[in-house]
């Protein structure tokens, strides 16, 4: 399954900074009614994730009711992605796996 959307990047300070982006309502919920046929365990979701030019692997962290899309180093310098930024996303999990 494939979305595009766009949302708002922040960041996590925990040991080392963490940028992510919440999925929006209605891809939580096809990720919550699918969650066992998509995770591979403790509910992360194997997803691939593409910002402008540049697309990587990445999981998927659910986190209170939402899931959390982390935003990789390589994936944030490549196209230039900060905290407060807005971006557009294009997700892809894949069911079955």
């Amino acid at each position: 399954m494939e979305w595009e959307f766009v949302a708002e990047v922040f960041q996590w300070r925990g040991p080392a900074p963490y940028f992510f982006v919440e999925t929006p309502p209605d891809i939580d919920d096809f990720l919550h009614a699918r969650s066992g046929e998509l995770t591979y365990g403790w509910g992360v979701i194997p997803a691939r994730v593409r910002i402008g030019d540049t697309e990587v692997t990445t999981s998927l962290i659910p986190r209170d009711d939402v899931y959390l899309v982390p935003l990789k180093v390589a994936l944030r310098r490549a196209e230039d992605v900060d905290d407060g930024d807005t971006v557009r996303i294009r997700l892809t999990v894949a069911a079955g796996r």
